[in-house]
């Protein structure tokens, strides 16, 4: 079998927390709404609506509803290097399998955010009734989670877990290191 570029893509994709002050283009934004719009959905109810912020007083505002990198509390961007563009995902609140679909959806948008150069942070710990205030978002939809999106500023990199520890840390030169369990921890074939 040949490379399968899906895979080595994923292999590849890490979080990333701090940016590059260049913005992010309209189209780029577009196509990551369009993969999660495509993406699966539940009985496909397509629950999910989105809301592209990328206009620098917003982009502020919500900045501040964010948490990052509980596991590090000294690790987070500052507004010289805050995302530049975020994608929220709103959910109807009356669909059947709210965080399937909003966790689908975050992913396609994801991985079509890195396929387009850009480095991205999926947060689900969102102060979501500031959120809600500053988007205006209607009554019948919830802030499911949010997607920072932006040129990397940062390079994380995968390290084995060691001892059980699944932390991520920070190096000497202010490199972020991430744990990954082996494969062979984590499989069991036809019965556990």
């Amino acid at each position: 079998m040949g490379k399968n570029p899906i895979y080595e893509k994923i292999r590849k994709r890490r979080t990333i927390r701090k940016y590059l002050q260049k913005a992010v283009p309209e189209e780029a934004l577009l196509k990551c709404v369009d993969a999660a719009r495509l993406s699966p959905s539940g009985r496909n109810r397509q629950p999910l609506r989105y809301v592209i912020v990328n206009d620098l007083k917003l982009l502020k505002q919500v900045f501040t509803t964010l948490s990052w990198a509980t596991d590090l509390p000294d690790y987070y961007p500052t507004e010289e290097d805050m995302p530049r563009a975020y994608i929220v995902i709103l959910l109807d609140k009356n669909t059947p399998t709210p965080i399937h679909d909003a966790s689908i959806a975050a992913w396609s948008i994801s991985m079509v955010a890195y396929d387009e150069g850009l480095g991205s942070c999926i947060l689900g710990s969102v102060d979501r009734e500031k959120l809600r205030r500053i988007l205006k978002v209607p009554e019948g939809l919830a802030v499911a989670l949010v997607v920072a999106l932006g040129y990397p500023a940062e390079n994380p990199v995968v390290e084995p877990v060691k001892d059980g520890a699944t932390n991520y840390w920070l190096d000497e030169n202010g490199v972020l290191h991430v744990p990954k369990r082996d494969l062979k921890y984590i499989i069991r074939w036809n019965r556990y």
